[in-house]
């Protein structure tokens, strides 16, 4: 599977040699692991990569949901879904932006922001979409009380968590890409600070299914805002933060004996907690 013509050939191992290929060894490595999969002693291991981790079932009034926590296990996952943001990355460069690219005869530094605006675009196009799925199927819009409420949300469903470790595995992809897209030195500093805004945004909002809403928001409007783009989510997340805090202060002051909660769940006035099991892993 080649991504890229060769137009000439580089010793194995060396530093051409690895930007040129990175994305069939990195493809190779994907294969290894679905192939995993197919053996008993090893498919164990392999569904770490593959599969959220940490799932739990617990009952609710629909009856049996299941919900998933977040560990370190979870690190496994992003780095599995890393390797498949490399691939489609490559596979949009050789097959997309490429092919644009000809046709338009840029010079190299407006060739050089053209991919990455390309990339972004796609991404921010994907990811818009996937989020106003989210919250529409998981009943957000029709109930946006459950965005805050139970805050903070330990528990959280598939959909929400599998979103948000996607997204982290293409912001921390998008770290050796600077290497492997030769970005010149100058580039560097102003795509990491965007880089670890979107990171900080993703990492703190992980354990509340509003952050799928402000970051729908966030990866939408970079269509339309160019430099000041990436400091409207920060300060859109700060608000965020603020609005929350409020909230928590408020329903302990107003109404601080109908129960609590524990871990996002309801606790009854008798302390016993909705059971939880835990799903074993195939």
């Amino acid at each position: 599977m080649a991504f890229r013509r060769r137009n000439k050939s580089y010793p194995f191992f060396s530093q051409e040699f690895l930007i040129q290929n990175h994305a069939d060894i990195v493809f190779s490595l994907v294969i290894f692991i679905l192939i995993g999969l197919m053996f008993e002693t090893t498919a164990k291991t392999a569904i770490l990569f593959i599969q959220p981790q940490y799932n739990i079932s617990t009952m609710s009034a629909d009856g049996e949901v299941t919900l998933y926590l977040y560990g370190w296990k979870d690190c496994a996952t992003v780095v599995f879904y890393l390797c498949i943001t490399i691939i489609l990355h490559a596979v949009v460069q050789e097959y997309v932006l490429d092919k644009v690219n000809r046709r338009l005869h840029l010079s190299k530094s407006k060739n050089t922001k053209f991919n990455e605006s390309g990339q972004l675009c796609v991404f921010y196009l994907v990811s818009s979409l996937w989020s106003l799925y989210v919250i529409a199927t998981e009943g957000y819009l029709l109930h946006p009380s459950s965005l805050w409420e139970n805050y903070p949300h330990v528990h959280l469903r598939f959909q929400v968590k599998f979103f948000y470790l996607t997204q982290l595995a293409y912001w921390f992809h998008a770290l050796p890409e600077l290497y492997f897209q030769k970005v010149r030195k100058e580039e560097i500093p102003r795509q990491l600070q965007y880089i670890s805004l979107y990171l900080l945004h993703i990492l703190v909002n992980l354990h509340c299914p509003l952050g799928n809403n402000i970051l729908c928001v966030c990866v939408s409007q970079n269509v339309t805002l160019k430099n000041d783009r990436h400091w409207f989510c920060l300060w859109l997340h700060v608000v965020w933060c603020s609005v929350m805090c409020l909230s928590s202060l408020t329903r302990a002051v107003v109404c601080p004996a109908v129960g609590h909660h524990e871990n996002g769940l309801i606790k009854a006035e008798n302390g016993t907690s909705p059971r939880l099991k835990k799903i074993k892993a195939p």
